[in-house]
């Protein structure tokens, strides 16, 4: 993963908006509470004291799942777009993936989106397909793509009192743009958080959604080499993050289309991240 991580922290000096989003999860992890320390945690009668956090192979309260051993995959997509990137965006940026939503759909691949608010908001109409679209469901990636914990790529951080506001300001915006498939999950920006964050956030009563298999579609020029990278990690019960923005990762559609036949030839089933949950 040294290249990938490379350029991630490249892409935190200009400020690209799918910065850290494919970083290792296990190193991200270290000093956080797993599933299972969580589910361990005093809850109220209708909230947990802390925001579960789904990793493959365990349950959102850390049991094992019966249906790790099946073959299934679930491929994510995160659709970034940071809350300053307008001007961008009017210059003729893309940082939506169109083509790509079309080969998922012609391949007949259910997927996760992972939205940003800032992401609804400049693509309203793609937004409303997507989450109308039973093939898909979209999930939560915070409003602003700000970090939500310190040393997060260089992202810029959001104050504990801003995090909940930023999460609800991105479902209000799903909201005005018609998604209706909308599940109650959510991706940290960089997939970066800690004890506090997760107390601070479980109000919201969403499930955070890590990855373990990073595909490196960001910044990536070479499909095959994203390809090859998926299809060494996959193991059964996978969540592999990859991205839905155009001017980050260029080649996802691309390898998404050599993904998916190579998959189903092993037997692979394709799944929402709601079905992997349910094992």
């Amino acid at each position: 993963m040294t290249r990938y991580v490379q350029r991630m922290l490249a892409l935190a000096v200009l400020g690209t908006v799918a910065v850290g989003c494919g970083a290792n999860a296990e190193t991200r992890l270290a000093g956080t509470p797993s599933p299972k320390a969580a589910a361990r945690q005093p809850a109220g009668p209708e909230r947990p004291a802390v925001t579960p956090v789904f990793l493959r192979g365990a349950d959102p309260v850390g049991k094992k799942r019966a249906g790790t051993a099946a073959k299934t995959v679930a491929l994510t997509f995160d659709a970034d777009m940071t809350a300053d990137q307008g001007p961008r965006a009017a210059r003729g940026e893309r940082f939506d993936n169109p083509t790509l939503v079309s080969s998922l759909r012609r391949l007949e691949v259910p997927s996760t989106i992972f939205m940003t608010g800032r992401w609804a908001e400049e693509y309203p109409f793609q937004a409303r397909e997507i989450g109308s679209d039973p093939l898909f469901e979209v999930a939560n990636h915070s409003y602003s793509h700000h970090a939500f914990k310190a040393d997060c790529y260089g992202l810029p951080v959001l104050g504990e009192k801003d995090m909940a506001a930023d999460v609800e300001r991105a479902f209000r915006a799903f909201r005005k743009a018609g998604v209706r498939q909308v599940v109650p999950y959510f991706r940290f920006p960089g997939g970066c958080y800690d004890r506090s964050t997760l107390r601070t956030l479980a109000p919201a009563g969403l499930t955070a959604v890590q990855w373990d298999v990073v595909s490196g579609d960001a910044f990536a020029t070479d499909a095959d080499a994203v390809a090859e990278q998926v299809l060494a990690e996959v193991r059964p019960g996978s969540l592999v993050v990859m991205h839905c923005t155009t001017s980050a990762a260029p080649v996802t559609d691309e390898a998404v289309r050599k993904i998916v036949p190579a998959l189903r030839e092993r037997g692979y089933r394709f799944v929402k991240v709601s079905e992997l949950m349910k094992g």
